[in-house]
């Protein structure tokens, strides 16, 4: 095996590694939200400010990312993205809102150039396989997501987050050390494949199918947000008390999102995109409506095992969708796709803690999930019958 050879899997090794430590640090925030809930008195309004904060400065990062992807400085953008996710996460143990909310900013930051420039730099390194190769590093992402509950709670103080958020900055900082140290083609400047691609952003973008793709992915990703980052509170409001068991519905739920982006590829053999996204709407309408009307910890969690498996599938075919339409080369002019989710998930999960705050509970900031589960059923039929008459 020659030097390149180890170095590449040295590398990949390496990205797959960072990727689950992201996974982690997204979700983050869902889970350490009844700690500063405690530590500043604040009310669900006033909670809501942190999903904006770190969305703003993911927003920013996969803004950024298409200079890094030009100019192929991926590898870059993947040790400065690690960088901030862990001085982020530092400075969220400070005394003062005004620094946490900063810290959730650049986490944010951190992740918007990391997640993207990961996923390219392996369907780079794995030209020929690139839809398996995307699989199996985004399973070690919803593995992170998978821990990150358990991972909170076993290594929290009753008032402190420090050691669990120390511990996962210095795991950044080590995972990332490979691709600083190890020489790879990847980190040479140049110029992107496919510059001159004869499809141009405008003609995407002039279509509106790709706006309807766009605009469901504004209310899917910020569904999905919405239950990731307040399912934890709300349990802990719906039972009455902090709620640290290992097997909780937070826990259920990604685990089986993640289950369900592992089985996803079985549904195909019985129906098309469409067909597959559908279904996953509707198992994901009851699941989230069981949840809402759940009045004990069983039903919750059953609530959220049925919503994690109903939304795994929809964002990937909906992407799927996407580049279908438009050609394997797209994936230079999905920009607006991957900012609408953004900015849906900042919209959805402050409209959230804002209907709370105004209602007094939490159950009726939760509707606002299955509001936007409507409005996703009515894009679907849309989506569906414009795909038709084409």
């Amino acid at each position: 095996m020659g030097a390149d050879s180890r170095n590449g899997q040295f590398i990949l090794a390496s990205l797959h590694l960072v990727f689950l430590l992201s996974g982690i640090a997204t979700v983050l925030i869902g889970q350490v939200l009844p700690h500063f809930s405690r530590a500043f008195a604040l009310d669900d309004l006033q909670l809501s400010y942190f999903f904006p904060a770190q969305f703003s400065g993911s927003l920013l990062g996969t803004l950024a990312i298409r200079w890094f992807s030009r100019s192929q400085r991926l590898l870059e953008s993947t040790i400065l993205g690690a960088f901030l996710m862990s001085v982020g996460l530092l400075l969220m143990n400070a005394g003062q809102i005004g620094v946490c909310l900063t810290g959730f900013f650049v986490n944010g930051l951190g992740i918007g150039l990391t997640l993207p420039a990961i996923n390219l730099l392996v369907i780079r390194m794995n030209p020929e396989s690139p839809a398996s190769s995307l699989s199996f590093l985004n399973f070690f992402w919803g593995a992170g997501a998978i821990v990150s509950k358990p991972f909170v709670d076993m290594l929290s103080g009753e008032n402190s987050i420090l050691l669990p958020t120390t511990l996962l900055a210095s795991a950044i900082c080590i995972m990332v050390l490979p691709l600083i140290v190890i020489r790879s083609p990847f980190s040479s400047p140049g110029r992107e494949d496919n510059e001159d691609n004869p499809r141009s952003r405008a003609s995407i973008w002039l279509s509106p199918f790709a706006w309807g793709l766009a605009l469901f992915n504004f209310v899917h990703v910020g569904f999905e947000s919405g239950m990731g980052g307040w399912l934890t509170t709300y349990t802990d409001r719906l039972t009455g008390v902090d709620h640290t068991h290992f097997i909780s519905p937070t826990l259920v739920y990604f685990l089986c999102f993640v289950i369900g982006r592992a089985i996803a590829p079985l549904w195909f053999r019985f129906a098309d995109e469409n067909g597959v996204i559908t279904v996953s709407l509707f198992v994901l309408l009851a699941g989230t409506a069981l949840i809402i009307a759940a009045e004990n910890l069983l039903v919750l969690g059953i609530g959220a095992a049925i919503a994690g498996l109903g939304t795994s599938a929809i964002f990937p075919t909906n992407l799927s969708r996407f580049y279908r339409r438009f050609g394997k080369d797209a994936i230079r002019d999905a920009t607006p796709l991957f900012l609408f989710g953004t900015i849906g998930a900042a919209t959805i999960t402050w409209s959230m803690g804002l209907i709370s705050k105004r209602s007094g509970d939490l159950r009726h900031g939760m509707i606002v999930l299955v509001a936007a589960m409507l409005v996703l059923i009515i894009l679907q039929l849309y989506l569906s019958k414009t795909e038709r008459q084409n």
